[in-house]
């Protein structure tokens, strides 16, 4: 049987997928300027990534017998990734991204951890997907802003 600690990092990983839907979306829509539209559209594609993170996540609660948290359970943490007041001001948008990826990174290594320490392979199976991929944004996110502090 999964433990508590277990079911408790699903669902956060779960509500955070979903801020980050939520996030990404909005900053893709309102980012202005040339300088933008990589970062758009690079959060964009990362939408449905994400979504689709949220959406294994879920799954794996139901494998659990758990539900996945609703609207009514959802508590913001996000609030670098706020859309910026300078809808030009990238570099306020990529620093949010890159805050909310260190958060992903971090919960899903403690899921790792805890899934192995309560023989539960297939939530670490999950969680060591979603780590890597949460890696690849970050990394691409870094060179975002790497090019915009050279200007």
């Amino acid at each position: 049987m999964t433990s508590q600690e277990v079911t408790d990092l699903l669902k956060r990983a779960y509500q955070d997928e979903l801020e980050t839907v939520m996030n990404y979306m909005t900053n893709s829509i309102v980012l202005d300027g040339l300088s933008a539209e990589e970062v758009k559209e690079s959060l964009q594609a990362d939408v449905q990534e994400e979504l689709g993170h949220a959406e294994q996540i879920g799954q794996r609660l139901k494998q659990l017998d758990e539900t996945p948290p609703g609207s009514a359970e959802f508590e913001a943490n996000q609030h670098s990734l706020q859309p910026p007041e300078d809808s030009t001001n990238v570099l306020e948008v990529i620093e949010g991204v890159l805050d909310a990826e260190e958060d992903a990174i971090q919960t899903y290594r403690d899921l790792i951890e805890k899934a192995e320490e309560n023989n539960d392979p297939v939530t670490e199976d999950l969680a060591v997907t979603l780590l890597a991929d949460e890696e690849a944004h970050r990394t691409e996110f870094r060179g975002f802003r790497k090019e915009f502090k050279k200007d």
